[in-house]
């Protein structure tokens, strides 16, 4: 799912390219995508942007008359820049939105139907669809206090609670916790003041120092290719290979359709965290030590 670096970098773009045009009509390719039916959709037909915005992950495009286009990514979906006069692709799009400039196609990956189109009507409306995550960026470190301990949570689920932070999800939690030399699954009513103030700076530098890097890597063109996988990162998505600051093996929890990656050596004091299921598997057999699992050259399964 693009989080903030990624959505920052889609709203500069947007930014540049309708800023102040008019958006002369929305296409629904797919109808599933259009998630409210008040105001109709049609109604955007004809106004100029005015604004844009970021809201937790969603893209909120503001038009003339006090109107907002809401676009939800989620996992899959992804956003295309056409210039005007340039070919719009054929590949399979959710919708088009084209607009004086060029048009901004939305495609989703895969056959689940996730991401999501809302069309509200004034501001409150947009307050309303808020999680309302703490915007890490406008936060001290009592603040970002504050809302990590509002509830008893490992720090993996609390940092990609929406309700508690804006805009942090599975790729850069890893990154974060990595950063922090802290364990996923510790808890956050426990953590000591160092580690809570080492968490905090790692937050920000690490959603800051990633955004830097796409910026740099992507110069002014439209962000394709987003992807939670991005080399260089520390342990997101590299199971298995060796950790950038200590070269132990990266390991990884699964669950559902999620996984946590980290390093047991930097992260977790040598202990490799059991896999639920796995772990189940295994029993007695499972590896509780980065070097047992170095030693006995145990490779997990896929």
């Amino acid at each position: 799912m693009p989080e903030l670096p990624d959505i920052t970098l889609y709203l500069e773009a947007l930014g540049e390219r309708i800023l102040g045009r008019r958006l002369e009509r929305v296409t629904l390719i797919n109808p599933f995508l259009l998630r409210t039916a008040i105001p109709p959709l049609a109604s955007a037909a004809g106004r100029r942007v005015e604004q844009l915005r970021r809201v937790g992950k969603r893209i909120a495009i503001g038009l003339e008359g006090e109107l907002w286009l809401v676009l939800h990514l989620m996992i899959a979906g992804r956003l295309h820049w056409f210039a005007s006069g340039r070919k719009v692709s054929g590949r399979a799009a959710l919708a088009r939105f084209e607009f004086d400039s060029g048009t901004l196609t939305l495609t989703e990956a895969g056959s689940k139907r996730r991401a999501a189109l809302y069309l509200l009507a004034g501001d409150a409306e947009l307050v309303r669809i808020d999680p309302g995550g703490l915007e890490i960026f406008a936060a001290d470190l009592p603040g970002f206090t504050a809302r990590l301990q509002l509830e008893h949570h490992t720090l993996k689920r609390a940092l990609t609670d929406p309700r508690l932070f804006s805009g942090i999800g599975n790729a850069y939690s890893d990154e974060i916790l990595h950063r922090a030399r802290l364990s996923p699954l510790a808890m956050t009513h426990k953590l000591t003041a160092a580690e809570m103030a080492r968490l905090y700076e790692a937050t920000r530098s690490t959603l800051e120092d990633w955004t830097a890097r796409l910026h740099e890597a992507g110069g002014t063109a439209f962000p394709e290719g987003v992807t939670a996988f991005r080399p260089g990162m520390a342990v997101h998505g590299r199971y298995r290979q060796p950790c950038p600051d200590c070269g132990t093996p990266v390991q990884r929890i699964r669950y559902a359709d999620n996984e946590t990656n980290y390093c047991p050596r930097c992260q977790t004091e040598g202990r490799v965290l059991a896999d639920r299921a796995l772990s189940r598997l295994l029993k007695d057999d499972w590896p509780k030590t980065a070097d047992e699992l170095e030693r006995l050259q145990v490779k997990p399964r896929e």
